[in-house]
């Protein structure tokens, strides 16, 4: 059996050089593999391209990697809550393609499942469109996307195993799945590593066959990307 398990982040990240493209897991503050990022960011890799479904805040996920200047390019779906990310597009140091929600979690999954593009009516008619090839099928006008390849895929799972199966926790899952499967190497950081056997087969949500590395992360923070309180 290939050993899968590496000693920590840095370890798991450490031939990821200047230039890489990385798909990363996460939904706003939830499911992000915050181990890695900080590795990268002690690393100082740099012009990396993050297709990942947010860009984080500013102190916080791929905030972190934006405020060192270490991203060159952003393939996003909603990019709010980052004043240091709308600075760096402003001032043209960013590059930065948005992509509808959906159709960015079908561009990673088509990636994971050989599929090269497929048809989708999403974005037909608005700027998401320029340039795409475009065709009618049953009287509705759809745009061909590409599916997204990643050099590396970064995810954040509950548990996994040293097999690489992964168990996600809630709402965590979001788009973790599909990033792990978009990735050459996939890297996944996980809250417990059990032994092989330990995870219920018909629990696990990603199958150890795409993961290459996992290890232990360390300090998670559980954060709520914002709290309302009601007055009185």
């Amino acid at each position: 059996m290939v050993k899968k398990i590496k000693t920590d982040a840095r370890e798991a990240v450490q031939d990821i050089s200047d230039g890489a493209v990385l798909a990363i897991g996460g939904f706003g503050l939830c499911g992000i593999p915050e181990n890695c990022i900080a590795a990268l960011v002690e690393k100082g890799v740099k012009n990396l391209t993050c297709i990942s479904n947010n860009a984080g805040v500013d102190d916080f996920g791929i905030g972190l990697l934006l405020q060192r200047g270490q991203v060159r390019k952003m393939i996003s779906s909603y990019v709010g809550e980052n004043k240091k990310f709308e600075a760096l597009v402003l001032s043209g140091e960013l590059d930065v393609e948005l992509t509808p929600q959906g159709t960015l979690a079908e561009k990673l999954r088509a990636a994971g499942a050989g599929i090269a593009a497929f048809y989708t009516p999403t974005g037909v008619g608005t700027p998401v469109a320029d340039g795409k090839d475009t065709r009618e099928f049953d009287g509705r006008t759809y745009v061909l996307e590409r599916a997204l390849k990643a050099d590396f895929a970064l995810v954040k799972a509950w548990k996994g195993d040293a097999m690489g199966n992964l168990v996600f926790r809630k709402t965590a899952r979001n788009f973790n799945p599909v990033v792990a499967t978009a990735g050459k190497i996939t890297i996944a950081e996980v809250e417990e590593l059990v032994p092989v056997g330990a995870l219920d087969p018909d629990q696990i949500h990603l199958p150890g066959i795409y993961v290459k590395r996992i290890f232990k992360g360390v300090n998670y923070q559980k954060r709520i990307e914002k709290r309302t309180v009601r007055n009185g």
